[in-house]
């Protein structure tokens, strides 16, 4: 995991919002940073990388496929979980109500 990654799995892990995450799980063909199956919840945090034009449209493509599956796919960046942690799960759990 990354930096970033394990700083969001330390607000996820243990039903600390009231729901269970597992990181780093398959779906298909592809491993998903942090998954939950109770609200049928993707969650994954982007790092540079993911900002290349040619990554940009594999992405796409691979968020297309996990939404056909019937899973909401949510992004975060490295820095936003580097630099405000508590508004990324503030966010999530807005989310997670609606």
């Amino acid at each position: 995991m990354t930096k970033s990654e394990i700083i969001f799995w330390s607000k996820l892990k243990s039903s600390q919002l009231g729901h269970k995450f597992r990181r780093q799980h398959g779906i298909g063909k592809y491993i998903v940073d942090f998954y939950c199956s109770e609200l049928s919840l993707i969650i994954e945090i982007d790092g540079d990388v993911h900002g290349f034009d040619s990554n940009i449209i594999k992405d796409k493509d691979r968020q297309k496929f996990i939404e056909s599956l019937g899973f909401t796919v949510l992004r975060y960046t490295n820095e936003e979980v580097k630099q405000n942690i508590n508004g990324v799960v503030e966010d999530l759990i807005r989310k997670i109500k609606k």
